[in-house]
């Protein structure tokens, strides 16, 4: 859940704002003078942001995931049986 408050409530309330942003992964927006000047996370959701934002980045990889999508709305797809036999994997 994302909530705002003003830098000073974010100053008196810091410890406790970090530790609900990593244990249950609150957002916190915190303002300055009534605008938005910076967001409070934990390290693992910002990681994954930027990890997304790098994957939305890399056309080549954007395109083949697009194409991947289009494969499994024809029908190309593989069943997992069928890669297992193919590799020649016993499982």
């Amino acid at each position: 859940m994302v909530k705002t408050l003003p830098i000073t409530e974010a100053r008196e309330k810091l410890t406790n704002l970090v530790d609900k942003a990593n244990k249950i992964w609150d957002e916190y927006i915190i303002t300055v003078n009534g605008k938005p000047a910076a967001v409070l996370m934990s390290v693992d959701e910002y990681e994954s942001w930027k990890e997304t934002n790098e994957i939305l980045a890399d056309e080549k990889l954007m395109k083949a995931i697009r194409q991947g999508e289009k494969d499994i709305e024809e029908g190309k797809v593989y069943d997992w049986e069928e890669v297992k036999k193919e590799l020649g994997i016993n499982v």
